[in-house]
Protein backbone atom coordinates (compact mmCIF):
# COMPACT_ATOMS: atom_id res chain seq x y z
CA UNK A 1 0.00 0.00 0.00
CA UNK A 2 1.50 3.39 -0.84
CA UNK A 3 2.42 5.27 2.15
CA UNK A 4 3.97 9.08 1.85
CA UNK A 5 5.06 11.71 4.31
CA UNK A 6 3.44 15.11 2.72
CA UNK A 7 3.97 18.90 3.02
CA UNK A 8 0.28 20.80 3.26
CA UNK A 9 0.78 24.67 2.64
CA UNK A 10 -0.99 26.35 5.40
CA UNK A 11 -1.47 30.25 6.24
CA UNK A 12 1.21 29.69 9.25
CA UNK A 13 3.77 27.91 7.49
CA UNK A 14 4.19 24.18 6.03
CA UNK A 15 1.89 21.25 8.10
CA UNK A 16 3.83 17.57 7.76
CA UNK A 17 1.32 14.71 7.29
CA UNK A 18 0.90 11.16 6.97
CA UNK A 19 -0.30 9.72 3.55
CA UNK A 20 -2.13 6.37 3.14
CA UNK A 21 -4.07 4.91 -0.13
CA UNK A 22 -4.85 1.87 -1.83
CA UNK A 23 -2.21 1.21 -4.67
CA UNK A 24 -4.64 0.23 -7.42
CA UNK A 25 -8.45 1.42 -8.74
CA UNK A 26 -9.58 5.01 -7.93
CA UNK A 27 -9.75 7.91 -7.62
CA UNK A 28 -10.83 7.31 -3.90
CA UNK A 29 -13.06 9.28 -1.72
CA UNK A 30 -11.02 11.25 0.67
CA UNK A 31 -10.68 10.95 5.02
CA UNK A 32 -9.22 13.52 7.06
CA UNK A 33 -8.27 11.92 10.66
CA UNK A 34 -7.40 13.94 13.30
CA UNK A 35 -4.45 12.02 15.73
CA UNK A 36 -5.63 12.33 19.79
CA UNK A 37 -3.67 14.51 21.86
CA UNK A 38 -0.39 12.60 21.70
CA UNK A 39 -0.08 13.72 18.06
CA UNK A 40 1.29 11.70 14.71
CA UNK A 41 3.41 8.63 15.57
CA UNK A 42 3.04 4.76 15.06
CA UNK A 43 -0.16 4.08 16.13
CA UNK A 44 -1.74 6.28 13.87
CA UNK A 45 0.14 5.78 11.13
CA UNK A 46 -0.85 1.82 11.69
CA UNK A 47 -4.57 3.03 12.15
CA UNK A 48 -4.81 5.33 8.59
CA UNK A 49 -3.22 2.38 6.60
CA UNK A 50 -5.90 0.27 8.19
CA UNK A 51 -8.52 2.79 6.93
CA UNK A 52 -6.96 3.31 3.53
CA UNK A 53 -6.81 -0.60 2.89
CA UNK A 54 -11.00 -0.60 2.62
CA UNK A 55 -10.51 2.22 -0.58
CA UNK A 56 -10.02 5.21 1.23
CA UNK A 57 -7.29 8.26 0.96
CA UNK A 58 -6.58 8.93 4.27
CA UNK A 59 -4.35 11.88 5.30
CA UNK A 60 -3.16 12.22 9.03
CA UNK A 61 -1.59 15.67 9.45
CA UNK A 62 0.48 16.57 12.36
CA UNK A 63 -1.59 19.42 14.06
CA UNK A 64 1.17 20.63 16.15
CA UNK A 65 3.56 21.40 12.95
CA UNK A 66 4.09 25.02 14.40
CA UNK A 67 6.26 24.03 17.14
CA UNK A 68 8.22 21.13 14.82
CA UNK A 69 7.56 18.14 12.39
CA UNK A 70 6.03 14.63 14.14
CA UNK A 71 7.15 13.58 16.92
CA UNK A 72 6.70 17.33 18.37
CA UNK A 73 7.51 15.26 21.65
CA UNK A 74 9.37 12.58 22.16
CA UNK A 75 6.92 9.48 23.06
CA UNK A 76 7.88 6.21 24.24
CA UNK A 77 6.47 3.22 22.33
CA UNK A 78 4.22 2.26 24.83
CA UNK A 79 2.07 5.13 27.14
CA UNK A 80 1.76 3.34 30.27
CA UNK A 81 0.24 4.66 33.61
CA UNK A 82 4.04 5.91 34.47
CA UNK A 83 5.12 7.52 31.33
CA UNK A 84 1.57 9.26 31.29
CA UNK A 85 2.53 12.45 33.62
CA UNK A 86 5.97 13.34 31.83
CA UNK A 87 4.24 13.12 28.45
CA UNK A 88 1.08 15.25 29.50
CA UNK A 89 2.96 17.89 30.71
CA UNK A 90 4.77 18.48 27.15
CA UNK A 91 1.60 17.89 25.14
CA UNK A 92 -1.06 20.06 27.09
CA UNK A 93 0.82 23.36 26.36
CA UNK A 94 0.59 22.08 22.84
CA UNK A 95 -3.16 21.65 23.22
CA UNK A 96 -4.24 24.75 24.65
CA UNK A 97 -2.29 26.37 22.18
CA UNK A 98 -4.52 24.85 19.43
CA UNK A 99 -6.83 27.63 18.99
CA UNK A 100 -10.23 27.22 17.34
CA UNK A 101 -8.81 29.96 14.84
CA UNK A 102 -5.81 27.60 14.30
CA UNK A 103 -8.07 24.92 13.89
CA UNK A 104 -10.16 25.99 11.26
CA UNK A 105 -7.28 27.74 9.41
CA UNK A 106 -5.45 24.48 9.05
CA UNK A 107 -8.90 22.52 8.72
CA UNK A 108 -9.02 24.56 5.40
CA UNK A 109 -5.67 23.79 4.02
CA UNK A 110 -5.88 20.05 4.52
CA UNK A 111 -9.03 20.22 2.79
CA UNK A 112 -7.83 22.02 0.13
CA UNK A 113 -4.68 19.73 0.04
CA UNK A 114 -7.43 16.33 -0.16
CA UNK A 115 -8.83 18.02 -3.39
CA UNK A 116 -5.96 18.57 -4.96
CA UNK A 117 -4.88 14.92 -4.74
CA UNK A 118 -5.13 13.32 -7.99
CA UNK A 119 -5.65 9.94 -6.13
CA UNK A 120 -8.90 11.55 -4.54
CA UNK A 121 -12.32 11.69 -6.28
CA UNK A 122 -14.50 14.81 -6.33
CA UNK A 123 -17.05 15.20 -4.20
CA UNK A 124 -16.94 15.71 -0.50
CA UNK A 125 -14.98 14.12 1.97
CA UNK A 126 -15.20 12.83 5.53
CA UNK A 127 -13.06 13.36 8.85
CA UNK A 128 -12.75 11.24 11.46
CA UNK A 129 -10.55 11.99 14.99
CA UNK A 130 -9.84 10.54 18.91
CA UNK A 131 -9.97 12.00 21.89
CA UNK A 132 -9.19 16.00 21.52
CA UNK A 133 -8.65 15.24 17.44
CA UNK A 134 -12.47 14.22 17.27
CA UNK A 135 -13.39 17.45 18.88
CA UNK A 136 -11.29 19.08 16.05
CA UNK A 137 -13.25 16.54 13.60
CA UNK A 138 -16.15 18.27 14.13
CA UNK A 139 -15.10 21.63 14.22
CA UNK A 140 -13.82 21.16 10.86
CA UNK A 141 -17.25 19.35 9.58
CA UNK A 142 -19.61 22.34 11.49
CA UNK A 143 -17.02 24.92 9.27
CA UNK A 144 -17.36 23.38 6.51
CA UNK A 145 -20.75 22.03 5.64
CA UNK A 146 -20.47 21.36 1.89
CA UNK A 147 -16.87 19.94 1.79
CA UNK A 148 -17.81 17.09 4.61
CA UNK A 149 -20.53 14.71 4.09
CA UNK A 150 -19.25 12.76 7.88
CA UNK A 151 -17.98 13.38 10.66
CA UNK A 152 -16.88 10.83 13.34
CA UNK A 153 -15.23 11.19 16.80
CA UNK A 154 -14.02 8.33 19.64
CA UNK A 155 -13.53 8.90 22.97
CA UNK A 156 -13.90 13.02 22.42
CA UNK A 157 -15.65 15.91 24.05
CA UNK A 158 -18.19 16.41 21.51
CA UNK A 159 -20.37 18.52 23.04
CA UNK A 160 -17.55 21.17 24.16
CA UNK A 161 -17.41 21.56 19.94
CA UNK A 162 -20.53 22.65 19.41
CA UNK A 163 -22.71 20.46 17.28
CA UNK A 164 -25.59 22.59 17.27
CA UNK A 165 -24.52 23.80 13.26
CA UNK A 166 -23.75 20.17 12.28
CA UNK A 167 -25.01 18.74 8.52
CA UNK A 168 -22.42 15.98 7.84
CA UNK A 169 -23.55 12.31 8.73
CA UNK A 170 -22.40 11.95 12.36
CA UNK A 171 -21.32 8.79 14.58
CA UNK A 172 -19.79 9.34 18.10
CA UNK A 173 -18.41 6.72 20.02
CA UNK A 174 -18.14 7.41 23.87
CA UNK A 175 -16.21 6.21 26.36
CA UNK A 176 -18.12 5.04 29.31
CA UNK A 177 -15.51 6.73 31.80
CA UNK A 178 -16.20 9.60 29.72
CA UNK A 179 -19.93 10.78 30.15
CA UNK A 180 -22.63 9.55 32.27
CA UNK A 181 -26.01 8.51 30.57
CA UNK A 182 -27.73 11.55 31.39
CA UNK A 183 -25.04 13.30 29.79
CA UNK A 184 -25.32 11.33 26.75
CA UNK A 185 -28.96 12.34 26.86
CA UNK A 186 -28.54 16.09 26.50
CA UNK A 187 -26.39 15.97 23.85
CA UNK A 188 -28.42 13.36 21.91
CA UNK A 189 -30.82 16.17 22.16
CA UNK A 190 -28.80 18.60 20.81
CA UNK A 191 -27.70 16.33 17.83
CA UNK A 192 -31.51 15.27 17.20
CA UNK A 193 -31.94 18.93 16.92
CA UNK A 194 -29.67 19.19 14.22
CA UNK A 195 -32.11 17.05 11.82
CA UNK A 196 -28.96 15.14 10.66
CA UNK A 197 -28.71 11.31 10.74
CA UNK A 198 -26.31 10.06 13.87
CA UNK A 199 -25.75 7.62 15.94
CA UNK A 200 -23.97 8.42 19.29
CA UNK A 201 -23.67 5.62 22.25
CA UNK A 202 -21.39 4.68 24.92
CA UNK A 203 -18.77 1.85 24.29
CA UNK A 204 -19.64 -0.54 27.14
CA UNK A 205 -16.25 -1.43 29.58
CA UNK A 206 -14.13 1.75 27.95
CA UNK A 207 -12.26 4.21 29.50
CA UNK A 208 -10.96 6.86 28.06
CA UNK A 209 -8.31 6.29 24.95
CA UNK A 210 -9.70 3.07 24.17
CA UNK A 211 -9.10 2.38 20.10
CA UNK A 212 -4.92 3.77 21.18
CA UNK A 213 -3.34 0.12 20.99
CA UNK A 214 -0.20 2.05 22.16
CA UNK A 215 -1.91 2.92 25.57
CA UNK A 216 -3.13 1.21 28.59
CA UNK A 217 -6.73 2.25 27.87
CA UNK A 218 -6.67 0.21 25.03
CA UNK A 219 -9.38 -2.40 24.31
CA UNK A 220 -9.50 -4.67 21.56
CA UNK A 221 -12.99 -5.25 21.38
CA UNK A 222 -13.42 -1.72 21.57
CA UNK A 223 -11.41 -0.84 18.76
CA UNK A 224 -13.38 -3.52 16.35
CA UNK A 225 -16.40 -2.00 17.41
CA UNK A 226 -15.05 1.42 16.19
CA UNK A 227 -13.47 0.29 12.40
CA UNK A 228 -17.63 -1.05 12.51
CA UNK A 229 -19.27 1.88 12.81
CA UNK A 230 -16.57 4.52 11.25
CA UNK A 231 -16.92 2.11 7.60
CA UNK A 232 -20.90 1.70 8.15
CA UNK A 233 -20.32 5.76 8.34
CA UNK A 234 -18.06 6.25 5.45
CA UNK A 235 -19.84 3.70 2.95
CA UNK A 236 -22.86 5.21 3.10
CA UNK A 237 -22.09 9.02 3.23
CA UNK A 238 -19.17 8.70 0.56
CA UNK A 239 -19.22 8.12 -3.15
CA UNK A 240 -17.27 5.10 -4.21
Amino acid sequence: MPTKTVQIPTPDGQADAFAAFPDHGGPHPGVLMYADGFGLRPVLREMARELAGHGYYVLVPNYFYRHGPAPVVELPGYIGEEARPAVFAQVMPLIEAHTTERVLSDAGAYLEFLAAQPEVGAGPVAVTGYCVGGLLAVRTAVANPGRVAAVAAFHAPVGAAGPEGLTARAHFGHAESDITPEALAELNQVLDATGVDHTSEIYPGTVHGFTMSDTDAFSPAALRHHWDRLLALLDQALDR
